[in-house]
């Protein structure tokens, strides 16, 4: 009988590839898992199974029949629950409880949480249906935000300016929704940029915690898909401070452990900084890449060495940013849709500040509207030597990136 350890992923996409790399090269025998057979990351691992990552006893029977070390769900909002419900069911490591996990990734729940233990947050309710969700607008202060609660990606994520508008929103939600519940919540105005992390906390305290700048392509079909990430933030010090003592706090409520997370946060035009989500897994945008590349620090790997019970790297101390980073989600315009031919790509661009390029579309496959962050063609990375060089380029993309499709 074979000692090699395994570990179940759940999920299939590209963006599990770091993930499966670090398990080949610790030895591990990598398991992945979904309902979608021809999804990317399935092809590099040793086995897949069929299961759907949402149902918890599937998961739990596939994890026991091939006796696994270890499961994570990375980049894979769906399968987080199920993988803590695993985790506490055959006593793998995991960043918390099953209970815990389940209130960070209910909507919902998680702002019911935070409201309850004083922290910044704005007015929100979930309901399941639209008819008691209309009896409440006085509730809010409008506009407002309409999300499905276990939804990831700005998948079902609508901006409502008056009431009159709920009802499709809420439609559109529920289209979304797993569970069909939604949240409403008031629209935060933004001082600056909204701000997105993949940390890594050891015994419940984080570390690492590399702030970033989101930013949004406004004329996108949905201009609430960041498109672009970029490091080092420019928040201030007093707020990037405030947040993280907030964080250590929220993780000491809900005893977490271990391991590394999602985090959306912000700063309000009224000066409270807001924790937006935190979700115990890695995000599905590359940020832990894009962080190892800009700090210097691998929190994939520990990340894998904690789901199966290996001893940790040594984390490096004084970290700093090395340049000026950004993590851009290569997408078509809006409103832009047909089989794509080919990037194009300035050579002075590719030669002075590409690090990275990652296109997961095929010639002859089909493009469709940037509605959510699926529709995402690819990611680049890319390093400026200095903030005004960043800022021009990234926002002037149009002249020195072209998407060339079959109309």
């Amino acid at each position: 009988m074979s000692l090699q350890k395994k570990i179940l992923l759940l999920g299939g996409s590209r963006y599990l590839m770091p993930v499966i790399d670090v398990a080949h090269k610790l030895g591990l025998y990598v398991i992945t898992a979904d309902f979608l057979p021809d999804n990317y990351a399935h092809k590099y691992a040793d086995e897949y199974v069929n299961v759907s990552i949402v149902d918890k006893e599937k998961v739990l029977a596939v994890a026991q029949e091939k006796q696994v070390a270890g499961v994570m769900s990375f980049a894979c909002d769906p399968g987080v629950v199920s993988a803590a419900y695993v985790a506490e069911k055959m006593g793998l490591p995991f960043q918390g409880s099953y209970e815990s996990t389940c209130i960070l990734q209910d909507k919902g729940l998680f702002r019911q949480f935070l409201q309850e233990h004083g922290f910044n947050t704005p007015h929100a309710k979930s309901y399941t249906n639209a008819a008691d969700a209309l009896l409440d607008v006085d509730y809010f202060e409008w506009p407002v935000i309409v999300k499905p609660v276990d939804s990831a990606g700005s998948k079902g994520v609508q901006k409502v300016l008056n009431p009159r508008d709920l009802s499709v929103a809420i439609e559109n939600a529920l289209k979304y929704s797993i569970n069909k519940h939604f949240i409403i919540e008031d629209f935060i105005t933004i001082r600056g940029y909204r701000s997105s992390a993949d940390p890594f906390t050891i015994d419940g305290k984080l570390y690492y915690n590399f702030y970033s700048d989101q930013k949004f392509d406004t004329n996108a079909d949905n201009p609430f898909i960041p498109d672009k990430i970029i490091y080092p933030c420019t928040m201030p010090q007093t707020d990037q401070d405030y947040l993280t003592d907030e964080l250590n706090r929220l993780f000491e409520l809900l005893h977490m452990g271990t391991g590394i997370y999602n985090i959306e946060a912000c700063v309000g035009i009224n000066g409270k900084p807001y924790i937006m989500e935190v979700s115990p897994r890695g995000g599905g945008n590359s940020i832990a890449e894009e962080q190892r590349m800009a700090y210097g620090i691998d929190l994939v790997e520990n990340e894998v060495r904690h789901a199966v019970g290996l001893p940790l790297l040594e984390f490096p101390q004084d970290v700093s940013c090395d340049g000026y980073w950004c993590n851009y989600a290569v997408h078509a315009g809006k409103g832009q849709q047909g089989v794509f031919k080919e990037i194009v790509l300035d050579e002075r661009i590719k030669e002075r500040n590409l690090k990275y390029l990652g296109i997961n579309v095929q010639p002859g496959d089909m493009v469709m509207p940037f509605t959510g962050a699926g529709m995402c063609l690819g990611d680049m990375f890319l390093r400026f030597d200095t903030q005004e060089e960043m800022d021009n380029a990234m926002a002037n993309v149009d002249k020195w990136l072209k998407i060339v499709l079959e109309i």
